[in-house]
């Protein structure tokens, strides 16, 4: 009756050691480790970087305990923190000869300690957060004025296209804020202005002033536009800092939207500061100019001659010198997507640009009559461009839609797309609010967490232990199990571990012993019921299961609720919650019932359970009389007074 086939033993082994493996690295803790990463996004960190790292260690006589390439950055372990300072100056000098343009970042980090056959295995240990980990903070205020302020003039500056286009003429276009104000001559100009307006820019709402001679249209930006494009700004700087962010290489850094106009960015882990706020303040601008091929501009090229007036050298990711006009014709504000794909005639690897209305106007203008010249696709950075590409202009190209194309593999397509797609901050970002938490906060954090983990487990252990026996012994043995589990899921789906994500451990552990108790009290009413002790253990866990699956099912919406719309230290603690809540279920009653099938689904005459005191109700006393007494006593005859002697 209560014995489980080998089958489920071999799943339920096969889950502890997975489980042990995979909550193995958490207990190896972290080491100061130094991080290369690029400073410019048309330089990739590759082996030759990692080989240099290598060699300028040996140079300085620092032994790491390794160096690898991991995503677009090299990392070296250190055992102490003052090797990893005499690393840090060892790398920077060997790769960073002139600190005014870096072509590299080499910033101070930590790594885990676990061994390299975990990490061929994927065991990576669970993210820790900031509170937990230490780190930076940054509260970014994002300029919404200047986001607002060039939109307008991207608006004015269509306004001026489209009247030029359809030979209206204006007294002048002026812009004052968010405004634009046409100055026309006639009522028939203020009518087609009005029309055009409303046809070919949605965005704005248009308003006749004055009157006679002095009639002017005053459009403004609708105000769901003007949401619109703070929501456009906040998102693109979002996505910007991740870019960003990412060759710091930090692990779950949390970057939100906190209002209408602030973005926190919380970096764990990270110890070097400066440079933090170096990546943080990084912008990047797209410029799309031609190359200059006269022979004065090609003699420039080759060095043999000074760059012509009107033009200016930059050099491609070759280090080959590119002479382009200064006259720019379109930016990365006229670029809304950029995608790697390939020809599909040549099957060569392209790069697929899409344009707004104005640049598409524009560029279509310029590939018209520039067909067999050279463009070039400028990236800015900190003040310095780099031409990312420079491809021959082959045909008239219109609809918005550019295709890039020219000797590139697929790896250099891809990156340049990824380049072109998160290039520039839409709004200026200035820092407002800045703290560290430094690593030795979050230890103490850490620790007084474990405590409470720990010293809750063995409380509720002795206690189970105490009240039911044997079947005390199988829950605690559950509960370590749970704990187990839950530990090695976060490190596989390598969630972020909070203060409020311990708390939700600790809830985890009381909705575990929680079930277990259920199920225990259920065997003791079978008990009590008469039933033998194989029957009962069956009852009880087949009865128990309905009540353990609703409570838990009940328990975990709101913890999905938490999930979906909490964010911050909610979410954390939801993560954990509702984790621990599908664990729990699996340890206390499938984990906990096959100890107990090993332990007595072999004993064919039980007689007892060791699962405490079971307490039998006491046969109920006879305190009224039956029927027969009553009669008996009914017909019974009268006993007489006693007779006196009469006189």
């Amino acid at each position: 009756m209560n014995r489980y086939p080998v089958w489920k033993y071999a799943i339920l082994v096969i889950v502890l050691l997975i489980g042990a493996l995979y909550t193995l690295p958490n207990f190896f803790g972290e080491a100061p480790a130094v991080q290369v990463s690029s400073a410019k996004a048309t330089i990739k960190v590759d082996t030759a970087v990692q080989q240099r790292v290598e060699e300028a260690l040996k140079a300085a006589g620092v032994t790491p305990d390794f160096v690898a390439l991991e995503g677009n950055s090299v990392r070296a372990r250190f055992d102490t923190p003052d090797t990893q300072l005499k690393a840090k100056d060892a790398i920077q000098k060997a790769l960073v000869p002139d600190a005014n343009d870096p072509s590299y970042i080499v910033a101070l980090n930590l790594v885990s300690r676990s061994p390299l056959w975990l990490k061929a295995l994927h065991a990576n240990p669970m993210y820790l957060g900031l509170d937990l980990r230490g780190g930076v903070h940054f509260m970014l205020q994002v300029d919404m004025d200047a986001a607002l302020t060039k939109k307008t003039e991207s608006l004015a500056g269509d306004l001026r296209t489209m009247l030029r286009d359809k030979g209206i003429r204006h007294g002048g276009i002026t812009r004052d804020g968010q405004t634009v104000e046409i100055r026309l001559r006639n009522e028939a100009d203020i009518t087609a202005t009005r029309n055009l307006i409303t046809d070919q820019l949605p965005d704005l709402q248009a308003q006749v002033l004055g009157s006679g001679s002095e009639q002017r249209i005053r459009a403004s930006i609708k105000p769901e536009a003007l949401r619109k494009v703070q929501e456009q700004a906040l998102k693109q700087n979002i996505t910007t800092l991740h870019n960003r962010i990412n060759e710091l290489g930090v692990a779950e850094p949390v970057i939100q939207q906190q209002g209408l106009d602030r973005i926190v960015v919380q970096l764990p882990g990270v110890q070097d500061t400066a440079k933090a706020k170096d990546i943080l303040g990084r912008t990047a601008t797209l410029e799309l100019r031609m190359v200059d091929e006269s022979s004065e501009g090609r003699a420039a090229e080759l060095g043999t001659a000074p760059v012509p007036f009107g033009a200016e050298r930059y050099l491609d990711r070759n280090g080959q010198a590119v002479i382009v006009y200064k006259q720019v014709i379109l930016t990365g504000e006229n670029l809304t997507d950029a995608q790697p794909g390939f020809d599909s005639q040549t099957q060569e690897p392209t790069v697929n640009l899409v344009l707004d209305a104005k640049g598409a106007r524009v560029f279509k203008d310029i590939t018209r009559e520039s067909i067999g010249k050279r463009m070039a696709i400028i990236l800015f950075e900190k003040g310095k461009g780099e031409v990312v590409t420079a491809p021959v202009i082959r045909s008239e190209i219109g609809g918005g839609r550019v295709q890039i194309s020219g000797r590139m593999t697929a790896q250099e397509a891809s990156d340049t797309a990824l380049l072109l797609r998160a290039g520039s901050l839409a709004a200026p970002m200035d820092i407002i609010e800045e703290y560290t938490i430094g690593p030795s906060l979050g230890a103490d954090n850490i620790q007084r967490g474990i405590d409470s983990v720990v010293w809750g487990m063995v409380a509720i252990a002795v206690f189970m232990c105490a009240y039911y026996a044997l079947f005390g012994v199988f829950s605690a043995i559950a509960l370590g199990v749970n704990v187990l589990l839950l530990m090695a899921v976060l490190s596989m789906l390598q969630a972020t571990l909070t203060l409020p994500g311990i708390a939700a451990m600790a809830l985890a552990i009381g909705v575990a012993i929680d079930s277990n108790v259920l199920i225990n009290e259920r065997i003791r009413e079978e008990l009590r019921a008469g039933l033998s002790p194989q029957q009962a253990i069956h009852a009880g866990y087949d009865r128990a299961w309905a009540t353990i699956l609703d409570s838990n099912l009940t328990t975990l919406i709101v913890g999905l609720a938490l999930l979906a719309f909490g964010s911050g230290v909610v979410r954390g603690f939801a993560v954990v919650h509702c984790i621990g809540i599908a664990t729990s279920m699996f340890s206390a009653v499938f984990f906990s019932r096959g100890l107990v099938n090993l332990w007595y689904g072999g004993k064919k005459k039980l007689k007892s359970l060791s699962i405490g005191q079971v307490w039998k109700p006491e046969p109920e006393a006879d305190t009224a009389p039956t029927g027969a007494s009553l009669a008996s006593i009914a017909t019974s005859p009268l006993q007489s007074p006693a007779k006196t002697d009469q006189p």
